[in-house]
């Protein structure tokens, strides 16, 4: 097959976690075109625009996002031009050139006071800046692309790469003698690899269309997680020693922004849809930290 009669998949976001899990689990067959923020400013709609005329890629994961959740509550007007205006621009871009877009977003859409896994189509509230600007960019990607693109919502990602929960807790717990977790907000940790996976799989379904929710399997609060971060990573030499990990509650370890207590995500419909089994979170951070230690 010629470069040319390629399909190409541009990413957004390319130096993130997921833009890096999208790069090294690409398929054969695709052309793939990774953009990090240094290299595409989406809150730009010129080059954007430009950049899409130029490559045509079949699919677009716009991957990009303002994702400091604390940060965002003291720079709502920057959260607000990545995160809503800089998926319009994305979605108008890939719209112009008939690109498929899938458009990634968070469980912080939700305000966690349902008390069991959200679907689809449960009614969104976010508690703060982060949330609001991403919901505001999906409603901007459905109205703009008419309902054609795909958004995938996702909780908790982590990763060998970038500022994430375990790569944070491993720090921690080499430098101090006890570690505190939140234990009141429960979600599920997801590998940005078998996110991306997921997302490659979408991609070959083009027939997937409107809001979808994908991340790994089972459910857990940040001590559980960090808890296990622990147990994982002293079984595989990344730790030498355990400190004591001491659950406290969300009054305790305040934040600038608010976030919910509950936002487990429903993800059936799509595990039906794409033909794929989620792995259980617990052994997808055991193959992520086996990685890290064979590093």
């Amino acid at each position: 097959m010629t470069r040319g009669a390629e399909p190409a998949a541009l990413i957004t976001g390319a130096r993130g976690q997921l833009g890096i899990e999208l790069q090294s689990t690409a398929p054969a067959g695709w052309r793939v075109l990774p953009y990090g923020s240094e290299d595409l400013d989406v809150t730009r709609p010129e080059p954007l625009h430009a950049l899409l005329e130029k490559e045509r890629p079949a699919v677009v994961f716009h991957a990009a996002a303002y994702t400091a959740v604390d940060a965002a509550e003291g720079e709502p007007q920057r959260a607000e031009a990545v995160n809503t205006r800089g998926a319009e621009h994305v979605a108008s871009a890939a719209r112009r050139v008939a690109a498929r877009l899938i458009h990634l977003s968070t469980d912080f859409v939700f305000d966690g006071a349902q008390g069991h896994p959200y679907a689809p189509e449960d009614r969104p509230n976010a508690l703060g800046v982060y949330g609001r600007t991403k919901l505001a960019g999906e409603e901007a990607v459905a109205r703009v692309s008419e309902g054609a693109a795909l958004v995938v919502r996702t909780a908790w990602v982590y990763s060998t790469h970038g500022r994430n929960f375990v790569l944070t807790m491993l720090r921690l717990m080499r430098e101090r003698d006890e570690v505190g977790v939140v234990s009141d907000q429960v979600g599920t940790p997801t590998w940005a690899r078998s996110l991306a996976q997921a997302l490659w799989a979408a991609a070959a379904r083009p027939e997937l269309r409107g809001i979808h929710h994908w991340t790994d399997a089972g459910v857990a609060s940040w001590y559980d997680f960090a808890v296990a971060i622990q147990e994982e990573a002293l079984a595989l030499g990344l730790l030498d020693r355990a400190v004591p990990v001491r659950p406290l509650r969300t009054d305790e370890y305040p934040t600038r922004a608010r976030r919910p207590h509950y936002s487990v995500l429903d993800t059936r419909a799509t595990r039906a849809a794409l033909g794929l089994t989620a792995p259980h979170w617990r052994v997808n951070l055991r193959t992520m930290l086996r990685g890290l230690a064979d590093a």
